[in-house]
């Protein structure tokens, strides 16, 4: 099996158009809700639950804590704790769903069954008011692991849709496709956010229904990949006796042990564990570090978080297109290097200088689109054919929106020094040591040995 995928060009063009309406619809999630609207009123409401004052900006740094699991936590880190525990569980549920994955010949089935649980689970956050956190910690944790187990399916429908030459195109033009759904919606929330008072809102209100309308359009705009995506057999079935869960778990073990037979896949592994955790870390902090630290208002703030999205739109489609030429390996690698400095230059940033601000939020925009699209499809190289579920469960267990180490690292280091700037700067590292592993790989030696077709530029 070569992992080329057994189509022909016009039905594989077809496939690929409507895949790209996951990437539309599950980017609302994690825009609106995980990225901008449900950490600074996660903290309003634990705030009040903890005595805190009214003013958002004084409930997120007076640290006082509320109980969670007989845990003390600060109001202000309570979203990065909660974001920190949905991954870790992700991390050792995500695998088992990869190997029901990879046996099935249902992924659009899956895809779509996970992403509407998760929508519904979403939903929930509506109900989020007053100082009634709880429920809205329950709905933050489900939702993000049933994404996570719905873009499982979905990255693994990019293996059975395109060439190895079309991955770097194909992947690029999904996030692109996100990025601008993701936008649009987030600009209407943001705008009725902003004018709430005219029409008739209370600014609680109009984050509840934000956080609605992302769950509703993450739901409704799966029906489009799940009719016009085609199921497929697998392409290998290995058989193991036990139930659905030893048979998981048993599968799991195995590619496990797999793994060191692909050193290279493993190195890149370790590569996008770290960096993209610092990536996670940086977009799901980034509204509150703007707000709560350097003290800008909710216009700069809305034009900075729409501005970067627009932006990531044009860099996935940049980056893809010099990966095209050049690979997908050295943006990857240069990319991190660009994280590093963007961090540096945003702990330096005064407060209240918004034109230096919205620069950084242009090269995040940049950097964001291409390092997130070309790693996907770089990774979809390293994968031995007919093991995508498995593998992709790996990836991403760590992927958007669901980093558990940066988060954790970002929540201790605010409640230690009761500052946002320590805690973005200690980010550095995890790009470090990123670039350290990508340092170390060699990636036409790592297609190879995944039995995959060495694209003419990698």
């Amino acid at each position: 099996m070569t992992g080329i995928a057994d189509l022909a060009p016009l039905e594989r063009a077809q496939e690929q158009k409507a895949w790209y309406w996951y990437d539309w619809a599950n980017s609302a999630f994690y825009t609106t809700v995980l990225s901008v609207m449900f950490a600074p009123y996660m903290i309003e409401v634990a705030g009040k639950a903890a005595g805190c004052p009214d003013d958002l900006d004084d409930a997120a740094t007076c640290g006082n804590t509320v109980s969670v699991l007989g845990l003390d936590l600060a109001a202000g880190s309570l979203p990065f704790y909660l974001t920190s525990f949905a991954t870790i569980f992700s991390a050792f549920l995500l695998p088992i769903v990869g190997a029901m994955v990879d046996r099935s010949a249902h992924k659009k089935r899956h895809m779509a069954g996970f992403a509407w649980a998760g929508a519904a689970c979403g939903s929930l956050l509506f109900f989020m008011k007053d100082d009634q956190w709880q429920i809205g910690a329950v709905a933050i944790v489900l939702a993000s692991v049933l994404a996570g187990c719905s873009v499982i399916s979905y990255s693994a429908i990019l293996v059975d849709i395109s060439t190895e030459e079309e991955r770097d195109r194909v992947s690029s033009r999904g996030w692109a496709f996100g990025y601008l759904g993701g936008g649009l919606l987030l600009a209407v929330n943001l705008g009725m956010f902003l004018g709430h008072d005219a029409i008739g809102l209370s600014s609680g209100m109009a984050v509840r229904l934000s956080l609605l309308s992302a769950v509703i359009w993450w739901a409704t705009f799966t029906i489009i990949p799940f009719v016009r995506l085609k199921d497929r057999p697998p392409v290998e079935r290995l058989e193991i006796r036990g139930n659905v869960f030893d048979r998981s778990f048993g599968q799991l073990w195995r590619t496990l042990k797999d793994l060191r037979n692909y050193p290279m896949t493993l190195t890149f592994l370790a590569a996008y564990l770290f960096f993209n955790d610092g990536i996670q870390t940086v977009i799901y902090a980034a509204s509150t570090y703007g707000s709560k630290q350097l003290g800008f208002g909710d216009s700069v703030l809305i034009g900075t978080i729409l501005l970067i999205q627009f932006v990531a739109f044009g860099g996935a489609l940049l980056f893809g297109r010099f990966a095209q030429k050049h690979g997908s390996y050295k943006p990857i690698l240069y990319g991190t290097y660009a994280w590093v400095v963007i961090v540096v230059l945003a702990f330096f940033l005064p407060e209240g200088n918004v034109p230096l601000f919205m620069a950084i939020a242009v090269a995040i925009g940049l950097v964001l689109g291409g390092t997130q699209a070309l790693s996907r499809s770089f990774f979809s190289l390293l994968i031995p054919r007919g093991r995508e579920g498995e593998y992709f469960a790996l990836y991403n267990a760590c992927e958007r929106g669901t980093s558990w180490f940066g988060t954790f690292v970002f929540a201790i280091m605010f409640q230690l020094t009761d500052s946002y700037r320590p805690a973005l700067l200690a980010l550095i590292v995890f790009f470090v040591i990123g670039a350290f592993f990508l340092l170390r790989l060699d990636p036409e030696r790592g297609i190879r040995e995944a039995g995959n077709t060495v694209p003419s530029t990698v």
